[in-house]
C-alpha cells in the first residue's frame, strides 16, 4: 500500500492504462479520425493513446475542428483525468493480503515476475499483496513512466481540458468502477493470463509502445491492430474477447444511439478499439451505420 500511496504518477498511469489493458494507413500521416453520420446527428470517432511523452504534437487542426464543432465529448470514462477517483477502487479490488501473489503462480510465472521486478529495481515482497491483475497493470505502467511516458500528457486529458475550456460537457461510456471490474472480475485463470501478458510485454522493453505511438501518430491502424491486438488474440483469446470484443460491441451500440439522436459528438476511446477486424467501426455495420475515415 505504501508503494501505491507514494507514487502519484504510477497511480495515475494505472488508471489511464485500464483502458489500454481493457486499444489504417500510414499515408494519412496523422492520427486517425472517422465520421459516423446519422439521420440528424454526427459522431466523430477518435482513437486515443492513454500515455504519451509530454510535447507529442498529435492534436491536428482536423481534430481541433471536430471537437470545436461538437456538443459534447465522450470518453471511455468521464473522470479519466482524475486518478484520485480511481485510488479507492484500486485498493478495494486490487489487493489480497491474505493470499500472496506468489501462491497463485507456477514456477515459470514466478521466475518471470522476479526477473521483471529486478529489471525495475523492485523486489517481490512489494507485490505479494497484489492480485494478479493489479500486478499486471502495475508492470504495464512502471516501464513506461521510467521511459518518460506520462499520463498527464494523455489524449484524454488534453481533450478533456479543451472541451471544458469550451464549455462542453464531458461524459463517459463506462464508469471507473466498471473498468476496474473488467479486470477484478476475471476468472482466476484469466486473471493470471493478464499478468502473463504484462510479463511478456515487460520482457520486450519499451520498443513496442514506441512503435504503437509512432503508428498511431501516422494513422496506421493496420499496424496498430497488429501491435495492440493480435498477440492477445492469439495467446489469450478469452481475455481478448472480454477486454476488447465485448466492450467494442457495447461501444458500437452507444455510438449508434448518439448517431440516431440529434447533435454533434466527439468520441475518443482507446486506439485498440478502433483497429482490426473486431473494431467499433466494424460493429457499426450491423447497426446500419458506417464510419468513414476523414
Amino acid at each position: 500500500m505504501t508503494f501505491l500511496s507514494r507514487s502519484r504518477r504510477a497511480l495515475a498511469a494505472l488508471a489511464a492504462l485500464l483502458a489500454l489493458a481493457l486499444g489504417g494507413r500510414a499515408a494519412w500521416a496523422e492520427p486517425a479520425l472517422w465520421k459516423v453520420q446519422g439521420p440528424h446527428a454526427t459522431v466523430w470517432l477518435f482513437g486515443s493513446i492513454h500515455v504519451l511523452k509530454p510535447g507529442d504534437p498529435w492534436k491536428t487542426p482536423r481534430v481541433e475542428q471536430a471537437l470545436k464543432a461538437s456538443d459534447a465529448l465522450y470518453l471511455e470514462i468521464a473522470d479519466a483525468d482524475n486518478p484520485a477517483a480511481m485510488q479507492p477502487l484500486m485498493l478495494k479490488y486490487g489487493l489480497d493480503p491474505n493470499h500472496p501473489l506468489s501462491t497463485k503462480l507456477d514456477a515459470k510465472e514466478r521466475a518471470s515476475l522476479v526477473s521483471a521486478l529486478a529489471s525495475l529495481g523492485l523486489n517481490e515482497p512489494t507485490f505479494e499483496i497484489m492480485r494478479p491483475w493489479m500486478a499486471g497493470l502495475t508492470l504495464s505502467v512502471l516501464p513506461l513512466v521510467k521511459a518518460g511516458y506520462d499520463p498527464d500528457a494523455s489524449v484524454e486529458r488534453v481533450l478533456t481540458a479543451s472541451a471544458r475550456a469550451q464549455g462542453k460537457p464531458v461524459r463517459g461510456f463506462e464508469t471507473a468502477e466498471q473498468q476496474v471490474l473488467y479486470l477484478a472480475d476475471l476468472p482466476p485463470a484469466q486473471e493470471v493470463a493478464f499478468l502473463d501478458s504484462a510479463l511478456d510485454d515487460a520482457a520486450k522493453g519499451t520498443k513496442e509502445i514506441d512503435d504503437m505511438v509512432a503508428a498511431w501518430e501516422a494513422g496506421d491502424t493496420v499496424k496498430l491492430a497488429a501491435l495492440m491486438n493480435e498477440d492477445m488474440k492469439v495467446k489469450y483469446p478469452d481475455l481478448y474477447r472480454r477486454l476488447l470484443v465485448e466492450r467494442n460491441e457495447r461501444f458500437a451500440k452507444q455510438v449508434a444511439d448518439l448517431a440516431n439522436g440529434k447533435g454533434v459528438y466527439f468520441v475518443a476511446v482507446g486506439a485498440a478499439h478502433l483497429a482490426g477486424p473486431d473494431s467499433v467501426q466494424t460493429m457499426l455495420a450491423p447497426l446500419h451505420l458506417m464510419a468513414v475515415r476523414q
